[in-house]
């Protein structure tokens, strides 16, 4: 705050300075106000200098955009604590463990296997030295799917190609793609990889099909002497004069390629769906989108469009007023065609007491158990059911959210909730085994344990008690009454469907022990508590201990990492928030902080197509149309099958810590593997995180609901 202790520190010399939040403050809207503040201080004494802020609370971002010198284009950025948080929870809910796999990535760290450790603790160790790393592609991979350079890369290359950085030809932001579809990759992509070291990464860049085809080893892919000769590989040179080719030229190319890739352009409400630059399908959502309510005011800018009967057409609401009668359209999606949305309720309409809540036949479902005092600070609850509810899952594929805590403090966060479907509210107490039974806890897809209280300073070992009281708690819980009353039920199928939950619907687990369950920890020496049967001690890192392996618990202190990671690798941060937000793009931030929450918008072709991206899904390999692979294939097989056939690109496994186990019963825990080595044997009761491909339709199979 002081300019003298700036000049000091010679902060218009730094390359970056970094604000960092106490995490364990009181009051965490008072901690955010004092950092901006340093941030104005900061840029006021050098306006140029590169500013990365953790913030506690989502809401306090919206006040960076007014520092007129704030420009995330420069390489400023924020952490927001609560968001990611949250948001990696709430991928857990829908791929149990991916909070671990994801916070490991952005953790740099080499790993170090030992005979002496248990073969699970190795497999788990060799995914936690994975990072995330960008570099450059080679000329061999342009003309390119994304999907036959992806299975390049892992086959020949042994690297895991994440996404794309696409660059708009018209000069715009460039925009992040994660596994895309129907898309060419033009000369110089940026490639996103998840790999052991940049070392590794390199050979993306160096892979040359002329020299490297016929070469087995992938550590003897170096830099070949045929670079300047890349046109005899049938790839464009990688030199300035092909970026600069004229976009006519350009437009002509891309538009051939895409009519042979696709055969027919996609349409959709008799129009075509929108085709980004370098002929792509604009499904990337990593940059901003204009939503429709601010598109209807600009002049549309497709001349191929604007002289139809001898006029010139100027707003896009007229011309898209020929595609659908707005009094009949119902509006199912915000503005910005990220999320589902639904017109607000009031909290009195989803709160349910514990007869009603019994009555409802809630299977498959998020229970979120929510330790709060009336006055407590805010969590933001909406970060976590945001990305439940991103549009990119069919309306049915929603999975319902019940939050069991206090309904006055509720009544506080109601507002940015409002607007979301499939929410109801049980006014009780996590501790109470009488609610979690009204809620089925036992029948849930996952429980969300989280405490908004004000941990006190006297003892840190304090802060978590009621996360893990509850935790306890639901563990000892039995299951076996409520089982009968299940079977008994028959077909009760419609009853469950109207719930949204279209899965088989299985017998819950008879033991607690086997309720799927993340525990939010505010201080990391808590973990040991969680688990009584794992020989964890007490001063084990985070990383290294058996509930954090396995993806059930998750602390804030694992997100401290990512300021490092961002400062080397700003594209590293854009990627994870785009996974882990379910799509939430700083167009939206604007409109959020405007402070009237989530507007709704008719559906237009524009909005539509942002569903089509990929999402994070968990297939098994027991049975589905990828049981075969668990019978002792290697993990490449399965890589290149999926990809192949489906679209889906597969991250990592998540395998029973018991590998002898052939059933699984109410001991079973599983543990991450990141990125697992190409030979890497599998098993049938296997689990597979992998990206999805949007769906328009429902297939034979919904690997979404894909039995565990």
């Amino acid at each position: 705050m002081n300019a003298m202790d700036l000049e000091r520190a010679k902060v218009h010399e730094a390359d970056a300075c970094l604000v960092l939040a106490n995490k364990y403050c009181p009051d965490p809207d008072a901690e955010d106000a004092a950092n901006i503040m340093r941030v104005i201080s900061i840029k006021n004494y050098s306006d140029d200098i590169r500013v990365i802020i953790q913030l506690m609370q989502y809401h306090n971002k919206a006040y960076l955009l007014n520092i007129p010198s704030w420009d995330w284009k420069q390489g400023d950025d924020v952490i927001c604590l609560a968001e990611l948080k949250l948001g990696f929870i709430a991928q857990s809910c829908l791929a149990p463990g991916f909070s671990t796999m994801m916070a490991n990535l952005f953790a740099m760290r080499s790993f170090k296997t030992s005979p002496d450790m248990a073969a699970w603790q190795n497999d788990y160790l060799q995914g936690t030295g994975c990072e995330m790393y960008t570099e450059t592609l080679s000329p061999t991979f342009t003309g390119m799917t994304f999907s036959q350079a992806s299975e390049l890369c892992f086959v020949k290359l042994k690297l895991l190609l994440l996404a794309i950085e696409v660059k708009p030809e018209d000069g715009g932001d460039p925009k992040i793609s994660i596994n895309p579809r129907r898309s060419k990759l033009p000369t110089n992509t940026v490639g996103f990889f998840i790999a052991q070291s940049a070392e590794e990464v390199k050979r993306a860049w160096f892979y040359c099909k002329a020299c490297h085809e016929d070469v087995k080893d992938e550590n003897l892919i170096k830099k070949c002497k045929c670079k300047h000769l890349a046109n005899k590989t049938g790839a464009t040179p990688a030199t300035p004069f092909s970026a600069a080719l004229s976009k006519p030229l350009l437009n002509i190319k891309n538009s051939v390629m895409a009519k042979e890739e696709n055969g027919s352009k996609p349409v959709m409400n008799g129009r075509l769906v929108p085709i980004g630059p370098n002929g792509l399908v604009d499904e990337t959502y990593g940059g901003y989108h204009i939503s429709y309510e601010v598109k209807k005011l600009m002049p549309t800018n497709k001349p191929a469009d604007q002289q139809k009967n001898g006029k010139m057409e100027v707003g896009i609401a007229d011309d898209q007023a020929k595609d659908f009668d707005f009094a009949k359209t119902e509006m199912k999606y915000d503005s910005t065609g990220m999320f589902h949305w639904t017109p607000a309720r009031s909290i009195e309409d989803c709160i349910l007491d514990r007869n009603q809540a019994a009555m409802t036949v809630l299977n498959g479902h998020v229970v979120v158990c929510l330790f709060a005092d009336p006055d407590s600070p805010l969590i933001g609850l909406r970060n976590l059911v945001m990305p439940l509810r991103a549009s990119n899952f069919h309306y049915h594929e929603l999975k319902h959210v019940v939050i069991v805590g206090a309904v006055d403090y509720l009544r506080r966060e109601w507002k940015t909730l409002q607007n979301l479907p499939k929410i109801s509210v049980l006014n009780g107490s996590p501790l109470s085994r009488a609610d979690l039974r009204a809620v089925n806890v036992n029948l849930c897809d996952m429980c969300v344990i989280l405490s908004a209280k004000v941990p006190s300073n006297d003892d840190p070992t304090l802060a978590d008690k009621e996360a893990i009281l509850a935790s306890l708690n639901i563990k000892a819980m039995t299951f076996g009454d409520i089982i009968t009353n299940i079977e008994s039920m028959g077909d009760s199928k419609d009853a469950l469907n109207n719930m949204g939950d279209t899965t088989v619907k299985r017998p819950g687990p008879i033991y607690g022990t086997n309720v799927p369950m993340i525990t939010e920890l505010v201080n990391d020496s808590n973990v040991q508590f969680l688990d009584q049967d794992d020989d964890d001690d007490p001063d084990t890192e985070l990383y290294l201990t058996q509930p954090f392996a396995c993806g059930t618990a998750f602390a804030v202190s694992v997100l401290d990492s990512l300021m490092s990671t961002t400062y080397f690798n700003q594209n590293a941060l854009t990627l994870i928030r785009s996974l882990i937000t379910g799509g939430a793009t700083p167009e939206l931030e604007i409109i959020l902080a405007e402070g009237a929450g989530l507007r709704g918008g008719y559906s237009t072709p524009d909005t539509l197509s942002h569903r089509d991206r990929c999402r994070v899904g968990q297939i098994s390999l027991s049975d589905g149309p990828l049981a075969t692979f668990g019978e002792g294939r290697k993990y490449q097989d399965l890589f290149v099958a999926s990809l192949r056939n489906y679209g889906m690109l597969c991250i990592g496994l998540y395998r029973l810590r018991d590998a002898a186990l052939t059933t699984v019963d109410a001991t079973s825990k599983r543990y991450v593997i990141t990125n697992p080595p190409f030979d890497f044997g599998l098993l049938p009761t296997d689990q597979v995180y992998v990206l999805l491909p949007f769906e328009r339709k429902q297939s034979r199979f919904s690997f979404s609901e894909t039995e565990v």
